[in-house]
């Protein structure tokens, strides 16, 4: 079932979990230097009496003063913070904002301060004097003091990282690494280098003539992932084909058709509750089975750069640097069909992404806000001509020549000077001069 992954996915990538963890840690932390100070403060408050030998009542005020402190940090940390991620989704889109939340960093760095706040709570409350008895925690006081020392570093880290990781290029690598990461768990087979080959569904099948059943939409949201071995299962179990009708990535609408069942019966509630279970849905896309979601992303900074209110056209240039990147990665992989066999027999239809189509998710509205510039539109021919370079399949090359094609329209339509379209017209030759020849053969 993928609802057990799903809550897990949301808890560790939550803002709140690390920091949780760290507060806990720094709990367990202070107990065992109290316990530790009850059995060795003697003797070392007789070696080093003026390093350890504090009163009860300027330990508590040291605490004290520790921890009203540690909470006003507190307080500015998660301003910085907010004022980041509102400065952030105002500037390049709001879909980035999970990205800043996921960051071990500053989750770390929030947990450190409200650990060591915890941590002198704790201390202050073991400290004895008067009627109560005489117990100061010598040990327990002193690390809260070079905790409290460290944290200061720790904040002057926290603003260097706020301040880096709010620049265009910071986040734009960032989402373009978590994208590559992905395809290299979805799509971890190279490719061969023989041109022509064809990996993609060497078991085509159409299916017979059936009567489809549909599953509903339990709730409505982005589907996030899909076990399809959940989806084999059931079909193998009531031998029959299951087809799904909403990628991964895909808007579900409540009610509307989930899968269809190729059976001539009704479906058991037992088998509907099994293909529901298989779908994780939520509010939001995430990357990690949903490379499109990646690729999306980078698009959207590009199209709110490349927007006459913002106009930075070296934002969208960055943005197609790395799109280039992710698709030259997904150039050199096998994307198998996802269709799902056993024993030769076709058992379920799924969607997939493909390579042409994820190529034309990242330039189709690029290009179309390129409109007369010819930076982009010179840069843009550079990321095809690269991509080609690393793939030997017709098929790819064929579709990075339409999208030379489709930028040697728009030039033609948009560049009025002279000098741009003859340099256009340079780089739209070289392109298709790249794409023409197939890298590691010999041209006669």
């Amino acid at each position: 079932m993928n609802w057990p992954r799903r809550i897990w996915n949301d808890v560790w990538s939550s803002f709140w979990f690390f920091p949780s963890v760290i507060v806990a840690v720094c709990m367990v932390f202070s107990a065992v230097m109290i316990e530790a100070d009850a059995m060795t403060s003697d003797r070392l408050l007789a070696q080093w009496p003026r390093l350890f030998g504090a009163g009860a009542t300027g330990a508590q005020a040291l605490m004290s003063t520790i921890a009203s402190s540690m909470m006003s940090v507190v307080g500015v940390t998660f301003s910085v913070v907010l004022v980041a991620l509102a400065l952030a989704s105002s500037q390049y889109t709001s879909r980035i904002l999970r990205n800043f939340i996921k960051s071990r960093t500053t989750q770390a760095i929030l947990g450190i301060f409200a650990g060591i706040f915890v941590y002198c709570l704790i201390v202050i409350r073991a400290i004895r004097s008067g009627d109560e008895g005489m117990f100061v925690p010598s040990i327990a006081v002193f690390v809260g003091v070079v905790l409290a020392i460290g944290s200061v570093g720790v904040l002057i880290f926290f603003i260097h990282h706020i301040a880096s990781s709010i620049q265009a290029s910071a986040i734009i690598s960032s989402v373009a690494t978590e994208t590559i990461s992905a395809i290299d768990k979805l799509f971890p087979q190279q490719l061969g280098r023989e041109p022509g080959e064809d990996v993609e569904d060497p078991m085509q099948q159409t299916p017979p003539e059936r009567k489809w059943r549909a599953v509903p939409v339990r709730e409505s949201g982005y589907i996030q992932s899909v076990d399809y071995d959940a989806l084999l299962q059931v079909a193998c179990e009531q031998r029959t084909i299951v087809r799904i009708e909403r990628a991964i990535g895909e808007f579900a609408v409540e009610e509307t058709a989930l899968v269809s069942v190729a059976l001539a019966g009704s479906l058991n509630r037992e088998t509907v509750t099994a293909l529901q279970a298989a779908f994780s849905t939520h509010c939001y896309r995430t990357v990690e089975q949903d490379v499109a979601f990646g690729i999306r992303q980078l698009v959207d900074v590009a199209l709110k750069a490349l927007s006459p209110g913002v106009n930075d056209v070296s934002t969208a240039i960055t943005c197609v640097d790395y799109l280039t990147a992710i698709l030259s990665r997904l150039a050199t992989r096998q994307i198998h069909s996802p269709h799902r066999y056993d024993d030769g027999e076709l058992r379920v239809i799924a969607k997939g992404p493909s390579f042409e189509g994820l190529l034309t998710e990242a330039c189709d509205q690029i290009r179309s806000s390129a409109s007369g510039n010819v930076a982009i539109m010179s840069r843009m021919l550079g990321a095809l001509q690269t991509i080609g370079s690393l793939t030997t399949r017709p098929d790819r090359r064929r579709a990075l020549s339409e999208q030379v094609d489709l930028i040697d329209e728009l030039s033609g339509r948009t560049l009025q000077a002279i000098h741009d379209r003859s340099k256009m017209d340079e780089h739209l030759a070289h392109a298709r001069s790249a794409l023409k020849n197939v890298p590691g053969l010999e041209q006669t």
